[in-house]
């Protein structure tokens, strides 16, 4: 039983502004672990006066023309050892694109695994690419990967996170032949956003993937693993020159019809369903580049609606808001210069925009964004110290949020946010600083500081929670109440070969709120510290191996201890592309609801295999003690666990099918709290790259809800689309009444990218 307040006055604030200082002074400071590799890897990229047909053979003569770059490095499962298979690159440059061409001799050539795939759906394959730092400032870069048959992949990184949410405009042909497989890659440069003085200093990395008995990755230059930044230690492309000036127009106009029917009450299986009239809409985006480094962005009445729904996730026992990846295109681009470390932005909160527009620019080190958009059903979520809820309303909102970045070193930068949120008589401000230094080789001082300024809604019929924000005298309800508060996380981590570690402290108030983003808990402050050993035997089964552990106090605001935990986890990653993560809780003890509970042993696992081209097996589970989170909580034992398969029978079938379940009964007397599963499963046949159809199906036994959505999908690029497709909803109601239809939807949509 915790049944004791312990005193936390030992942590405030004010040091960590005085060690942020300091290090911020400090960056200057000779890395010992800079890379040599962007001086010595150098290649001159070949100037050609026309463009090029892809054929995904390398077929043109022109591209004789440039001097090939070989792939010498095996980064892994080795460290820097020689390439096992021969990879050439070739690079062309025209005035309006970047041509990358790519030899990849296999002298197994029937072992290359590669699928016609939708975009971002080959990872698993064999495949060729290229991360780019246009800017040479080491901070982020672009991904383009493309697999034998030319099927796409890109991403935005940045610093060692990877966003795959990215889209872009570029093009990409392969082929296999008897020698292994040849890919071409055509980028526009108005794809991508260039330094405007004309002075261009491009870092890069080729790569290749080789998955067989293990995931083998070849790179045109050596990588130390004790230097956590990537793109430090890439090559040098020269002779970049000679690229038009920008000054680029895109328009994309959408037009969609739908027609939806929903039962008039859900709840009673007598009701009678009722069909709308097909409704059509129309909208517009604009986007204009004066240069390459300032883009303008606006929409007109824009189609949020989301082709792709969310997959169902499990949240019986779950009190807080669940997190969904943001999935529409206006939000998507340039979504990287807005994330900070404490999510203060998240662009879902903005739920149905009759317009909005955005305004990026980077000018060397210093970037701004700025974004502003009118909602007209404005969601809350609600934070609190042991749960949050999520409202969702008809109330109209303009948001604005802007955010600067100042990059000094190798991925250090110092960065300010602000974002506002403001109804007819009710508001929300965020503001704050966040930064990342890294020193001394690989060590890592991470943080952010925000504050918030908030004046509810005065609208109890929306929500009448009158729980108290701690020990404030606020209350959760909307009743035009105005507060203050403040949150903030700093880290100190060192990312390196062998060892590892992050010691963290983060405190939020139980009056901050960022109506603009995902904060969902308050009233809290964490002191935890993890740390890792790796180890890297020689012939054998085990490519690597990890010992880990981590400890924690979780307190709220007033220095009362809330839980404590250790945790001690084993890491391996296997041959057959096998990874296996452990991890026990020796000691885990909580207060919930005022209520202490001991000894909340338990074991989390995953494993996740890709052993054949044509299957994939992801298993995830935890067993053992768990707090059954109700307004009277209890000790309960249980499992949960997620099994997801995934097989590819041909080169253009996939059949993805996954089942998650939890359970948990009481350890006082055996009495069940809960038992319930979701399943899904997603069939999809890939004509070609551009043409796919698709049947998903998913079965929520908690909600007794059954889900079917038919799509076809035409794409001639991310955003030149036609899909097609409907949604339908039925309810399982209890005998006689049986399965019953519930919703419906009929769709079309039609999308059109016109470039200047």
């Amino acid at each position: 039983m915790l049944d004791r307040a312990i005193s936390f006055n030992f942590f405030r604030e004010a040091p960590f502004w005085l060690i942020a200082i300091s290090l911020f002074s400090y960056a200057g400071t000779a890395n010992s672990y800079n890379s040599k590799n962007p001086e010595t890897f150098r290649l001159t990229a070949t100037q050609i006066d026309r463009e090029i047909v892809l054929t995904g053979k390398l077929s043109d003569p022109i591209w004789k023309t440039a001097t090939p770059v070989e792939l010498n490095y095996e980064i892994q499962p080795g460290e820097n050892l020689p390439a096992r298979q021969k990879t050439l690159v070739y690079v062309l440059l025209s005035s309006s694109r970047l041509y990358i061409g790519f030899r990849a001799f296999d002298d197994k050539p029937a072992s290359i695994r590669s699928h016609i795939a939708d975009r971002d759906k080959m990872t698993d394959d064999d495949f060729v690419g290229v991360i780019l730092d246009t800017y040479g400032t080491m901070q982020s870069g672009y991904e383009f990967m493309a697999n034998s048959y030319g099927s796409q992949f890109d991403a935005m990184r940045t610093s060692n996170n990877e966003d795959a949410s990215f889209d872009c405009v570029w093009y990409s042909a392969g082929n296999v032949d008897d020698s292994g497989y040849t890919v071409e890659i055509a980028i526009p440069f108005n794809s991508l956003r260039l330094p405007s003085d004309g002075k261009q200093h491009w870092i890069a990395e080729f790569l290749r993937n080789m998955p067989r008995d293990s995931r083998y990755q070849i790179t045109w230059t050596p990588i130390d693993r004790n230097n956590p930044c990537l793109l430090c230690q890439g090559g040098t492309i020269e002779g970049i020159g000679g690229i038009a000036a920008s000054n680029n127009l895109e328009l994309l106009p959408y037009a969609m019809a739908a027609q939806t029917g929903n039962v008039e009450d859900a709840e009673d299986p007598n009701s009678n369903f009722i069909g709308g009239p097909f409704k059509g809409r129309a909208g517009i985006g604009l986007k204009y580049a004066p240069s390459s480094n300032l883009v303008l962005g606006a929409v007109v009445n824009p189609d949020f609606s989301q082709i792709e729904s969310d997959a169902t996730q499990i949240s019986v026992n779950n009190t807080f808001s669940i997190f969904y990846p943001e999935k529409r295109p206006f939000f998507l681009e340039g979504a990287e210069l807005f994330g900070t470390l404490a999510s203060a932005f998240y662009s879902r909160m903005i739920n149905n925009p009759l317009a909005a527009s955005k305004v990026t620019q980077k000018s060397g080190s210093f970037s701004v964004a700025y974004l502003v958009a009118y909602d007209r059903e404005s969601p809350f979520i609600v934070p609190g110290e042991e749960g949050s809820d999520f409202v969702g309303t008809s109330e109209k909102s303009l948001s604005n949020v802007v955010r600067a970045k100042y990059d000094f070193g190798s991925e250090s930068f110092i960065g300010g946010l602000f974002t506002s949120r403001n109804f007819t008589a009710a508001h929300n401000y965020v503001g704050g600083v966040d930064w990342n230094v890294l020193f001394l080789g690989n060590f890592y001082f991470v943080g952010q500081a925000l504050v918030s300024d908030t004046k509810e809604l005065n609208a109890l019929s929306i929500f009448d929670d009158q729980r108290r924000y701690g020990a404030t005298r606020y209350t959760a309800a909307f009743d035009g109440e105005s507060f203050g508060g403040r949150g903030m996380q700093v880290d100190l981590k060192r990312n390196a070969r062998d060892y590892s570690f992050d010691l963290q402290y983060s405190s939020v108030s139980p009056t901050f709120q960022a109506q603009d983003g995902f904060v969902t808990s308050t009233n809290n402050r964490y002191l935890s510290y993890w740390q890792g050993y790796w180890l890297y035997p020689q012939n054998s089964f085990i490519e690597n191996a990890s010992l880990q552990t981590s400890s924690g106090l979780h307190f709220n605001d007033t220095g009362f201890l809330k839980e404590k935990w250790t945790m001690f986890g084993v890491q391996l990653q296997l041959k057959g592309q096998t990874y296996v993560w452990i991890d026990y809780f020796p000691l885990n003890d909580e207060i919930f609801h005022s209520v202490g509970f001991s000894r909340i042993y338990r074991t989390e696992f995953t494993i996740n295999s890709n052993p054949f081209s044509e299957l994939s097996i992801y298993f995830n589970g935890s067993i053992g003690r768990f707090v059954y989170r109700e307004d009277v909580p209890d000790r309960g034992r249980g499992n949960n666990f997620s099994l997801e398969v995934v097989l590819k029978p041909t080169d253009k079938l996939t059949v993805d099918v996954s089942y998650s379940k939890s359970r948990l009964w009481s350890m006082d007397n055996a009495h069940l709290f809960y038992d319930g599963y979701i399943s899904r499963g997603v069939v999809a046949y890939q004509f070609f790259q551009q043409l796919f159809v698709r049947l998903t199906g998913q079965y929520d036994q908690f909600a007794k809800k059954i889900q079917i959505d038919p799509l076809i999908s035409y794409k001639l690029s991310p955003f030149t689309v036609f899909y097609a497709g409907s949604n339908h909803g039925f309810t399982k109601y209890s005998l006689p009444y049986g399965v019953q239809r519930t919703e419906q939807q009929f769709f079309v949509k039609v999308q059109y990218l016109w470039q200047s």
